[in-house]
């Protein structure tokens, strides 16, 4: 007897779809090469603190172990001491001054990513001063407030890739929720939902985020992400409702009914796993219009506010100072290539899921 086959009969449909899905996904060289893409900037995001920075990444100071980068992001992750300017602006030479015993894991560069005096507030200091091209000390050059434009760089990448999977996790939640719900009950509550996607629909997202800036005080990057997903779940929706109107009449589903299973239970547990990998694509493909939304906004003055650079805001930069080539060329390539690699996945997830875009090939 056929073990193979007898395995195959074992798995159930969703995880053999799955199976067969990710082995047409990754059939695709350029696929393969814009997933590595997307894990090198996600690499890049998690260690952006250990790549580039001032502070320790970890430090031992009179006994406790604190983590003085994670500063950066407006935590209180560390000794109220590391606040002072003494310490913030040295540490390397305040450090052993206050605790013989003490020491420091720095990162990789030394160079401050965060913009500390704003361009306005230089009174006097021309910008040749400021602004240098890439050399030994300043590896991608420097902008018009003298930051190292690596340095901000690395960390915009988390700016961009966090505005992607947060706003895009918040619209997954809602289509998903939302198209299981109409697609599998139908009826009034169908027609209600399909009226809410179609309200939605009506509202332009780039508009809602500059009504947001005006009405809110202190508006902040959640803030953005937030209205991006709330806005961007209308095409997940409508895809998840197309694929439980299709699968609910299926056999499988059909016998969970007759055993008495819960209707939550059929839609998450049993038509979901089923219904998820044509999902995806939209998904990414809202990776890409998010990271590409951010980027207009920061480079119209009106992205994320300080203290998190953006890749945006570094081409708001270059825009004043054309002749500073680095200020365009390197955000510019980093939105380039994040967008393009979402979009090659998009596009390969959609040919490893319709099977009708695979026989047009053939």
């Amino acid at each position: 007897m056929d073990n193979s086959k007898n395995d195959s009969r074992r798995d159930p449909p969703s995880r053999g779809f799955a199976r067969e899905v990710a082995g047409r996904f990754f059939s695709r060289k350029l696929a393969c090469l814009a997933t590595l893409v997307v894990i090198f900037l996600t690499l890049v995001a998690i260690f952006a603190p250990v790549i580039v920075g001032t502070k320790p990444v970890v430090c031992r100071y009179k006994g406790g172990i604190y983590y003085p980068s994670l500063g950066y992001l407006d935590r209180e992750w560390e000794h109220p001491i590391f606040r002072i300017d003494k310490f913030r602006n040295n540490y390397a030479k305040n450090l052993p001054k206050k605790d013989p015993d003490s020491w420091a894991f720095w990162p990789m560069v030394y160079q401050d990513p965060i913009r500390r005096v704003r361009a306005d507030e230089k009174e006097g200091v021309p910008d040749s001063e400021t602004l240098q091209p890439p050399s030994i000390h300043h590896l991608f050059g420097t902008d018009p407030a003298g930051v190292d434009v690596f340095a901000k760089m690395v960390h915009g990448t988390r700016t961009a890739l966090l505005v992607g999977f947060v706003s895009m996790g918040i619209a997954a939640l809602l289509g998903i929720v939302l198209g299981a719900v109409a697609g599998y009950a139908g009826g009034w509550i169908d027609h209600f939902i399909n009226r809410v996607i179609e309200v939605v629909l009506c509202v332009p997202t780039l508009i809602l985020i500059l009504a947001l800036i005006a009405i809110v005080p202190k508006p902040t990057i959640w803030h953005m992400m937030a209205v991006i997903g709330l806005t961007r779940w209308t095409d997940i929706a409508r895809l998840t409702r197309g694929e439980f109107l299709r699968l609910r009449q299926s056999d499988f589903v059909q016998a969970a009914v007759a055993l008495g299973i819960s209707r939550a239970a059929i839609i998450f547990r049993h038509i979901l796993p089923n219904a998820l990998a044509p999902v995806l694509v939209p998904i990414t493909f809202g990776m890409a219009g998010a990271v590409q939304i951010e980027a207009g906004l920061s480079f119209l003055g009106f992205g994320t506010p300080p203290p998190h650079p953006s890749w945006g805001e570094i081409l708001d930069d270059g825009r004043a100072n054309l002749t500073c080539w680095w200020l365009v060329t390197f955000p510019g390539l980093a939105i380039f290539a994040t967008v393009l690699a979402y979009n090659i996945i998009g596009e390969a997830l959609q040919e490893a899921t319709d099977p009708r875009l695979r026989d047009a090939r053939r």
